[in-house]
């Protein structure tokens, strides 16, 4: 219970935080004002003052708080359930849309990634348990586990074997059967990977260490030093700096999309940054629902067909649309454009964790 009123709040607070990143939401306010403006003074000539914006009409009552919060909640809102499908089915004309001026309409970049970095946050520690690592774990809950995941590895590869079976035959269900092929075999290395971690830990603890490699760096060879005394501590602040500074994947990421278009004038940094903006938006509501789907135990291969397929498929969309690009042209930038992506998480991960331990 306390889980989902922590979950709730924090995504209001995401919601808050994305009005207040783009505080005008393009909508009018239905009370006509007169006489001046309370916060400068200036005569009012209609519903907000043309001088310092603010509305005309104040409220002076109690129920006016949640009013307060209730408009920055739900008015936010309202532009999400008009920018979010078009984020998730047609991305590349929501990033050229608004490019081209459309921002009355549409949730602002910066404002969606804040909103969807507060979501998948609250979703991962409220709904997925933390950081999953137990340091209390006891020889016996040990085997537990171990008899757990044996049972898991067994049905998963029995459900694997039919589904290659379907797969050989052919027929209408091989499509069917090949998606499923491909989440069930991510599931069954994900839970060998589990059961080897568990199962090769001493004194029935599961541990995570870094090495004991000096860098010639004082305070990160003293934040590794700590981190190997107190590893939940280390994840806990690794969790923290990822929180705090996941706008520095922002930056990061710019560069590698412009060098895509070096040759091309007319697009801009800016053109670059809303196109990567939009993209991470997406990338965390996608993190955000497979740990959901995880959470209420959907079958493997539906979120395993989700990891694999719909970041390059989204990419690619979004590519074409932006950037009205042919489909060869978008389908080799989509390939590079993940080699770029596997390179911008490792020097994010390398920020993360100078920042996290040295703190």
């Amino acid at each position: 219970m306390s889980g989902g009123i922590e979950l709730a709040g924090d995504i209001a607070t995401g919601a808050l935080l994305g009005r207040a990143v783009e505080p005008e939401a393009g909508e009018r306010s239905g009370d006509r004002a007169r006489g001046v403006c309370l916060n400068c003074g200036t005569a009012l000539i209609g519903e907000f003052c043309h001088a310092c914006g603010q509305n005309g009409h104040v409220h002076k009552t109690l129920m006016s708080i949640g009013h307060d919060l209730l408009h920055g909640v739900f008015h936010f809102e309202g532009k999400v359930w008009r920018t979010l499908p078009m984020l998730v089915a047609h991305p590349g004309k929501l990033t050229r849309r608004y490019i081209d001026g459309e921002r009355a309409r549409f949730v602002s970049p910066l404002a969606l990634f804040l909103f969807f970095v507060f979501l998948m946050f609250a979703s991962i520690s409220s709904l997925g348990g933390g950081s999953g690592v137990n340091f209390d774990e006891t020889p016996r809950s040990r085997e537990q586990r171990i008899a757990s995941l044996d049972g898991q590895i067994a049905k998963t590869q029995a459900e694997l074997t039919k589904a290659q079976a379907v797969a050989a035959k052919g027929g209408p269900d091989a499509d069917d059967a090949g998606g499923e092929v491909v989440g069930l075999k991510a599931t069954l290395q994900g839970l060998k990977v589990a059961r080897s971690t568990v199962a090769t830990s001493k004194d029935g603890h599961t541990r995570v260490t870094l090495s004991d490699a000096r860098t010639g760096w004082a305070r990160l060879d003293h934040g590794i030093a700590k981190a190997n005394a107190n590893p939940e501590l280390a994840l806990y602040k690794l969790q923290s700096s990822a929180y705090k500074y996941s706008w520095a994947l922002i930056p990061i990421s710019v560069p590698f999309v412009a060098l895509l278009f070096l040759w091309r004038r007319k697009f801009k940094l800016y053109d670059h940054a809303i196109f990567v903006t939009y993209s991470l938006s997406f990338m965390m509501l996608l993190i955000t629902v497979v740990s959901l789907l995880a959470l209420i135990g959907a079958p493997g291969w539906l979120y395993g067909c989700m990891i694999a397929f719909a970041p390059p498929v989204h990419i690619f969309a979004q590519l074409r649309g932006a950037y009205g690009l042919r489909w060869f042209s978008a389908l080799w930038r989509t390939i590079v454009l993940g080699i770029f992506a596997s390179i911008t998480l490792s020097l994010f991960a390398m920020l993360l964790l100078g920042l996290g331990l040295m703190e």
